[in-house]
């Protein structure tokens, strides 16, 4: 049996970091506008937990992003593979992350993929060579570590 999952990332900004990650990663920021206007009109939700989000309703406090190839429910919008939420919480960032993600550069591209990666709002940290590999450490918009291979 395999299970479904998804990496929650804790955020100050929960849309702005879904934008990053799409871009990076090339995948899809996760469209929930028709279950939200199907809440908003049974009462279910209130409006002050939704905000506008590329010209449609989204939660003010979740974004999600998702591989463009794998399934995804029509009626929620939500992914149901390979899927990044990011959820505002009211505390900074405060230390070294305990899991992070590796970006596989195609071979040659890691100088380029960090360049453009840079271009969307990451900052470069390191360059570390070990016997094992060489890789470049960086942090998103909001101080999360991942590295680029």
């Amino acid at each position: 049996m395999t299970m479904h999952w998804k990496l929650v990332i804790d955020a100050s900004d929960p849309h702005a970091q879904a934008d990053f990650w799409a871009e990076a990663l090339g995948y899809l920021v996760e469209d929930n506008s028709p279950l939200i206007e199907q809440l908003l009109a049974l009462g279910a939700a209130p409006a002050e937990e939704t905000i506008e989000s590329h010209g449609r309703k989204a939660w003010r406090d979740l974004a999600a992003v998702r591989h463009p190839d794998d399934p995804h429910d029509e009626r929620s919008g939500m992914g149901l593979g390979r899927r990044l939420l990011f959820q505002r919480v009211p505390e900074a960032k405060t230390g070294k992350n305990r899991l992070h993600i590796d970006l596989h550069a195609e071979p040659g591209q890691m100088d380029a993929e960090t360049a453009r990666l840079e271009g969307l709002g990451a900052a470069r940290l390191r360059r570390v060579s070990e016997p094992g590999g060489t890789w470049v450490v960086m942090t998103d918009p909001e101080g999360n570590e991942f590295c680029v291979q």
